[in-house]
């Protein structure tokens, strides 16, 4: 497991010059959480790759905790743009469904690297780890907008909450192979079918 991020807030790139320097050391950290796992990922080697100096890296990330929940982030905005419209006629649970499954399916092409973010972002506490936040409300705002509901109620959010946290516990499931990546589809969709039905845009 991740040590517990430090109680410092992460310096926010601004230029042009310090955003790429950003995403050179995300997909560093990217390929080394990929090969190695988050436990032997080395920030020293992650900040070499990147072309920075090791305090730039920790500018930015002071720890592996902020810097897998920021490539998780990163991610979570990926999918967000890489999501097809609901067509008309089109069930908008399964629509949920499909998307949980996908991105499901997505992360488990690279399972360390995946354990690395998700244990990452599970350590990370909203008060030091701005990513964390981001990340919840971009997913739900996702599974919202997929479901057709523009002013969604308190009950709907709460339903969402519930079901990010269902496709959550399938998906470590998974990637800890105590359950087959089939089983654990069939449960998001199951989960998606019991509490999406409650929302308050469903059919009478």
């Amino acid at each position: 497991m991740p040590r517990i991020a430090e109680a410092r807030p992460s310096a926010e790139p601004s230029s042009p010059g310090q955003k790429a320097r950003v995403e050179r050391i995300l997909r560093a950290a990217a390929r080394h959480g990929a090969e190695h796992g988050l436990e032997r990922v080395q920030m020293h080697d992650v900040a070499k790759e990147a072309g920075v100096a090791i305090a730039t890296l920790y500018r930015y990330f002071p720890s592996k905790t902020h810097l897998f929940t920021a490539l998780m982030a990163d991610q979570v905005a990926r999918l967000e743009e890489a999501v097809v419209p609901v067509e008309a006629g089109q069930d908008p649970v399964e629509a949920v469904a499909e998307l949980l499954i996908q991105a499901s399916r997505q992360l488990l092409r690279r399972p360390l690297l995946a354990t690395a973010m998700m244990q990452s972002n599970n350590a990370s506490h909203a008060n030091t780890v701005s990513d964390a936040i981001r990340i919840d409300s971009a997913f739900r705002e996702l599974i919202l907008r997929t479901l057709g509901l523009e002013e969604p109620t308190e009950h709907d959010h709460r339903l969402v909450r519930l079901l990010e946290q269902s496709w959550y516990g399938a998906l470590t499931s998974s990637l800890n192979m105590r359950v087959e990546p089939s089983d654990a589809e069939s449960d998001i969709r199951l989960a998606c079918a019991l509490l999406l039905t409650g929302r308050s845009n469903a059919p009478a």
